[in-house]
């Protein structure tokens, strides 16, 4: 348990990288919507969001991939095997998303109670993820964190197992993949039943549930990349 702990604490050396950036990424990101909201009417037109949160999701998964890549050599250098590193990584993604879960739950309460920071801004919780429960919140604003988190664990297995080419080859898949399942639901003309099929599944599913689920494939791709990978 000590040598979890110590490869978890690891992550945590530099707290500016790791929890700093995103935030100041996603500040930036929220002055900028602020003031073109407070500028102009945008708060006023109907369905009016902004994916402007995003920046913190982003920001969130390119940190952990940066921990992957620059701390693994160094935790095995400390003679810790992949499996602690892998393991205290995972506890660290896992806690930092019921934290920025909480975080962001707060955030859209006090958004929610200020009129939208007086300007009718959805920021924090935007349309689909404010919701009127604090605990609830915290899953919807988390869930897509933990998928964030250990997609960044992933990407960083690949960019250091096997490089370029991984990369490069992950991203043409992707494309292959999300690009033949356009293609296939359109073909079978099901936009209209996937629409209906996604509305009818509750918040908590689609906010914790499917979440859990991808997130756990992640996480057993990742362990799976990462057992034979090299300093």
């Amino acid at each position: 348990m000590s040598r979890l702990l110590a490869a978890a604490r690891l992550h945590l050396v530099n707290p500016l990288v790791m929890i700093g950036i995103p935030w100041l990424v996603a500040g930036i990101a929220f002055a900028i919507n602020l003031a073109l909201y407070a500028l102009t009417d945008a708060g006023q037109q109907e369905n009016s969001i902004t994916g402007g949160i995003s920046s913190l999701y982003i920001t969130v998964l390119v940190v952990f991939v940066q921990a992957v890549t620059q701390l693994l050599p160094f935790a095995m250098g400390l003679s810790l095997s992949r499996r602690i590193f892998y393991l205290g990584t995972a506890l660290v993604a896992v806690a930092q998303s019921l934290y920025y879960g909480v975080a962001l739950a707060l955030l859209t309460a006090v958004e929610g109670a200020t009129g939208g920071w007086g300007v009718d801004l959805a920021f924090w919780g935007p349309a689909g993820m404010d919701v009127d429960n604090f605990p609830l919140q915290v899953i919807v604003s988390g869930g897509p964190m933990l998928i964030a988190t250990f997609a960044g664990v992933g990407i960083g297995v690949v960019m250091k197992r096997w490089g370029q080419l991984g990369m490069w080859s992950l991203i043409v898949g992707l494309v292959l993949l999300f690009g033949g399942l356009a293609v296939l639901v359109t073909w079978l003309e099901a936009w209209g039943d996937l629409g209906t099929w996604l509305s009818d599944r509750s918040t908590a599913t689609l906010t914790a549930g499917l979440p859990a689920l991808l997130a756990l494939v992640l996480a057993g791709l990742s362990w799976a990349g990462i057992r034979r990978t090299v300093p």
